[in-house]
């Protein structure tokens, strides 16, 4: 089979396509014929050795994926082979086949297509969780998206209106923008050129954001911090700006706001539960059509360090997938 594999620490164009032998079956698993792979920004950390683990090497990237289910291992139930389905791979999703963990296996709904499945599951679970489970958003809030355009902040947006908040999405540039319009954002914010914090407050009038959402860091999280309400809370979710802010304790004291941290990888380990609920729910407003899956591109598998690159630069809008040629 063709697999991505990342031999070397180091940027996407280290990272080389080579034929490997199928992997091994093992305990609950569940074979898959990969017809798409989401490409995600922890993969471009990964492959430079600075995410929160660090495989050996050599691996192949990819923590996501859709296709056809060809074996499963003994013992396995709910899933069988010829079902369509998406999964959780943590590693090896860059790849013509890939083992994945059977509760990490889940079908794809009729209507959705290989392309789009592959994109959901981090994506939006990492939004929907982080928005119900850690900081439990409610319906007539204000919640405030920081990279409201990219993977985890358009699915952001899409979820935070499916549950009744009003949207603000903020990004850089009218494109940007125009997407997370298009995917429910009430009031938008273009902080290339328009300072968050002026336009915050005159979008609420005055009361700021109840919830933000930060996938971006940098400056745009400090600049939040200025207009997040009294008692608001503050998801931090990534550091797409490659910079990591200091948080002055003073607005967190002085406002009573909260600053949560969330890394949604962690409750696969620690309450698998809570990821299993959560795509119950997500798959239900996927059925009611409220959640409409963006992939901005769409490229072949040998094109995989292309695609990570648009990712590290900002370039792609939703999600970036990679393709097999089997469609």
């Amino acid at each position: 089979m063709r697999a991505i594999l990342c031999k070397e620490w180091g940027g996407p164009e280290k990272l080389v396509l080579e034929n490997l032998p199928s992997p091994p079956m093992r305990e609950n698993g569940v074979r898959i014929q990969v017809h798409a792979a989401g490409i995600n920004f922890l993969d471009t950390l990964l492959i430079a050795g600075q995410y929160q683990v660090k495989p050996p090497l050599p691996f192949s990237p990819g923590a996501e994926a859709s296709g056809v289910v060809t074996e499963v291992a003994s013992g396995v139930n709910g899933v069988k082979v010829g079902d369509r389905v998406m999964a959780m791979t943590e590693l090896g999703g860059y790849a013509d086949e890939v083992v994945a963990t059977a509760d990490r296996v889940f079908p794809i709904p009729d209507k959705m297509d290989f392309i789009a499945a592959a994109g959901f599951p981090i994506t939006y679970g990492t939004s929907h969780v982080a928005l119900t489970h850690r900081a439990h958003l409610k319906p007539g809030e204000w919640l405030l998206v920081l990279g409201a355009a990219g993977g985890v902040g358009l699915t952001a947006v899409e979820i935070g209106k499916a549950l009744g908040a009003r949207v603000i999405a903020a990004a850089g540039g009218p494109d940007k923008l125009a997407v997370a319009q298009q995917h429910g954002a009430d009031s938008l914010i273009d902080y290339s050129r328009e300072d968050i914090r002026e336009r915050v407050k005159a979008i609420t009038g005055g009361h700021g954001a109840d919830v933000v959402y930060d996938a971006v860091g940098g400056d745009a999280f400090e600049a939040s911090l200025r207009c997040v309400a009294w008692e608001g809370r503050v998801l931090i979710i990534g550091f797409a700006s490659g910079r990591i802010p200091q948080i002055p304790a003073n607005i967190a004291l002085v406002k009573n706001i909260d600053i949560i941290g969330f890394y949604w990888g962690s409750y696969q380990i620690h309450k698998p539960e809570v990821p299993r609920e959560s795509f119950r729910q997500l798959f239900r407003l996927l059925s009611e059509g409220k959640l409409k899956p963006h992939v901005s591109e769409s490229l072949d598998l040998k094109d995989a360090a292309r695609g990570m690159e648009m990712l590290k630069q900002r370039k792609s809008t939703g999600k970036v997938v990679l393709t097999m040629g089997r469609d």
